[in-house]
């Protein structure tokens, strides 16, 4: 099949989902190059099945983003680990909130596979449970369980710089 000839839909689906699936990729993996490898291999997914999706597109690209992101952190465990400098900005200003950059991103990372997906689905991409349900392909009670247990972690995770950010308001 030949993508140039998937039509004006397709452009427009790639043009405007493009930017929301990268930023989901890279919270869910934490190196851009690598989300911007699975977003296009999620891309070139969604062209080869274009014809046959039925309803929205945008579901079956969180799935197609999710597995993939599940199959790097599977393979990241058979091959040596990559040294990166820092964790990059999560695409915000330079003025962005750099507890997020260096506290919180670094904790979400830091969470089971499976905790870290439902979070980034739920409230990185807005996602409601059924959605993300339906992207990870599993059930909304696991979704909520994973939801809630992932929630305990980065609280336990982050207690001390919550803690230390409500003393500075308290001064």
């Amino acid at each position: 099949m030949r993508i140039d000839l998937l039509g004006r839909e397709f452009d427009e689906f790639v043009r405007d989902s493009s930017p929301r699936l990268l930023r989901m990729a890279y919270l869910l993996i934490g190196d851009r190059g690598h989300a911007e490898d699975v977003v296009q291999t999620a891309l070139l997914q969604v062209a080869l099945k274009w014809r046959r999706i039925r309803g929205e597109p945008a579901p079956y690209a969180h799935r197609a983003v999710v597995n993939l992101a599940k199959n790097h952190w599977r393979d990241r465990v058979r091959r040596p680990h990559e040294i990166t400098a820092a964790i990059e900005p999560c695409y915000a200003p330079p003025e962005a909130d750099v507890l997020l950059q260096q506290v919180l991103l670094p904790a979400v990372m830091d969470l089971p596979v499976r905790q870290r997906a439902v979070l980034v689905l739920r409230y990185f991409q807005d996602l409601s449970v059924e959605q993300t349900a339906d992207a990870l392909g599993c059930s909304t009670g696991t979704v909520k369980s994973q939801t809630h247990h992932a929630l305990n972690k980065l609280r336990e995770a982050l207690g001390d710089h919550a803690a230390l950010k409500e003393s500075e308001h308290a001064h």
